[in-house]
């Protein structure tokens, strides 16, 4: 029981905020367009939230099969540290994306949007292929466009329709922002272990383009965020107010650009983590101030 706690308190900095963030931004958003449902956020938020706890599973089993953790400096990894039989955390990963599917499958029946029920395959296919499979898509680097897509992207926006039935400027600015972060947190993270990374052979992003440009690439998202929210402002003045959110992000930064690595890249990870959640909060808030 201690390790799998401690397992999901090295998980919390990016589980809980990339899970609620989207789903915070997109309600706000339906609310926005005046059909704002807490029934189906509330079951949105289970979705998001169940599909991120699986993915750290998947990850935890594909990486420590492969070998990936074996020298991996960070949180508690049940497989890569020998704490848990890797059939059992595969296990527990595929439980997360069968409660997910029950989850979206009652979403998209209440709500009528049965074609987002293709957009939630596709995401559970992608959460597993992360790391899993012959082709880990995260092992060639293309790990930050399945995030910016899956976390950002669909998750906020199919938060929006299922409630208001259209999206609009500020849906769209909303899930960017959110899925720039969300790839600021999968940025900071593989900068930590581009060492590791490097000698197992997983090509991600920044083992790709290096350590210079990925702290640069870090930096750029929380700049997207930024004018994503403005971009919402135009059409909902409030949304500005997810500006706030960005606030912790300037610590990270520094931290990052400052040249920190290993375990000094773990506070500004969970600062990322904080940053997300306050940011999609704060958007969430302004767009449902301004409808």
């Amino acid at each position: 029981m201690a390790t799998l706690n401690e397992w999901i308190a090295g998980s919390r900095p990016r589980t809980l905020p990339v899970a609620v963030a989207p789903v915070a931004a997109g309600t706000g958003a339906a609310y926005a367009l005046d059909n704002g449902n807490p029934g189906y956020a509330l079951l949105a938020l289970l979705v998001s939230l169940l599909l991120q706890i699986g993915v750290n599973f998947a990850n935890d089993y594909s990486d420590g099969i492969r070998g990936t953790d074996d020298s991996r400096v960070g949180p508690v990894r049940l497989v890569g540290q020998g704490l848990a039989q890797p059939s059992s955390v595969k296990t527990a990963a595929f439980a997360c994306f069968g409660a997910a599917a029950l989850c979206g499958l009652a979403l998209v029946a209440l709500s009528g949007t049965w074609w987002l029920l293709i957009a939630g395959a596709l995401a559970i296919v992608a959460a597993w292929k992360y790391t899993g499979g012959e082709h880990p898509y995260g092992y060639m680097g293309l790990g930050e466009i399945f995030v910016f897509v899956f976390f950002g992207l669909v998750a906020t926006l199919g938060t929006t329709y299922t409630q208001a039935g259209s999206i609009d400027l500020s849906a769209v600015a909303a899930a960017v922002g959110i899925g720039a972060i969300a790839c600021a947190i999968l940025v900071v993270n593989n900068l930590r272990d581009i060492p590791g990374d490097t000698v197992s052979g997983k090509r991600t992003l920044a083992v790709r383009i290096g350590d210079a440009a990925t702290r640069k690439l870090f930096t750029a998202m929380f700049a997207v965020a930024l004018v994503a929210a403005v971009v919402a402002a135009i059409q909902h003045p409030w949304a500005i107010i997810a500006l706030i959110g960005l606030v912790p992000s300037a610590r990270s930064v520094r931290t990052v650009n400052h040249g920190a690595t290993g375990r000094d890249l773990i506070p500004p990870l969970a600062t990322t983590g904080i940053t997300i959640l306050a940011y999609g909060v704060l958007f969430g808030l302004g767009l449902f101030l301004s409808r």
